[in-house]
């Protein structure tokens, strides 16, 4: 028998608001609690913004770490202290439940689904159809109190740009310094306010991207994608990319030779 529709994202927004209104808990009706019921125990579950206050009163949440959106961070702990909110996040990928802070935040969340699913090369054409980055980790800061720099004060795209062009090369905080024409204190504040992480923590993002690429697409060695995306060693490759993503770079390709041939 088919369930009947529920306006789980309603009852999201409701929440929120009666939450601001000073109400002490939040239960969910049960035509919502009974909907998500139905939902099996191994299925990927993926909330957006408010969304994850109906996760947390279904229970889904409990002893996970989550994020919401930011401006409602302090009363989602208030109400649901037993979740491990990580309010300075994009996203947070917990296994089969992933959550994420506003809007254009769950656009990045889809496109990590999309690039652990299929590959950097298919995220990478889905965000040029969709005109969004391709790549945002969910670490990135949610919050950013000059996301955009007066027009009169150079910012750091420019300088991204060239760097990007070159991962191959050893750079350094202060080759990325000079090349904006800045002091390499004013240049790591500004692009801290521009891109919500640090130089270095970008570039490695940035290197980890591309070598996750070469792996899907090329027959290369890790060797050589390594000294291609300009880690110093096949080793500190290897590192990198299990941090970020929890496998060997020999286990991920595997990963995607065998999408490619089903």
């Amino acid at each position: 028998m088919r369930a009947r529709p529920v306006r789980v994202r309603q009852h999201a927004e409701d929440l929120v608001a009666r939450s601001e209104e000073g109400e002490a808990s939040a239960r969910l009706p049960a035509a919502v609690a009974d909907a998500l019921a139905l939902i099996p125990a191994d299925a990927r579950i993926v909330s957006i913004c408010t969304g994850a206050f109906t996760l947390a009163a279904a229970g889904l949440l409990e002893g996970r770490v989550a994020t919401t959106h930011w401006k409602l961070a302090d009363r989602f702990r208030e109400l649901f202290p037993t979740v491990a909110l990580d309010a300075d996040v994009l996203f947070v990928d917990d296994g089969n439940i992933l959550t994420s802070a506003g809007a254009a935040s769950g656009v990045d969340m889809c496109l990590h689904l999309v690039r652990k699913d299929h590959g950097s090369e298919v995220a990478n054409r889905v965000a040029r159809r969709c005109v969004v980055p391709p790549w945002r980790e969910g670490g990135q800061a949610q919050y950013i109190e000059q996301p955009v720099p007066e027009p009169s004060v150079a910012g750091t795209a420019a300088t991204r740009e060239w760097a990007l062009r070159r991962l191959e090369e050893p750079l350094t905080l202060a080759d990325l310094a000079d090349q904006a024409r800045m002091s390499l204190r004013t240049f790591i504040r500004r692009f801290g306010d521009e891109v919500g992480t640090s130089p270095g923590r970008w570039l490695t993002q940035q290197r980890v991207a591309r070598a996750r690429e070469l792996l899907e697409t090329s027959d290369l060695s890790v060797e050589q994608i390594a000294a291609r995306v300009g880690f110093a060693t096949s080793a500190s490759l290897r590192q990198h990319l299990r941090t970020a993503i929890g496998v060997s770079p020999q286990a991920y390709r595997r990963t995607f030779q065998s999408a490619g041939d089903r």
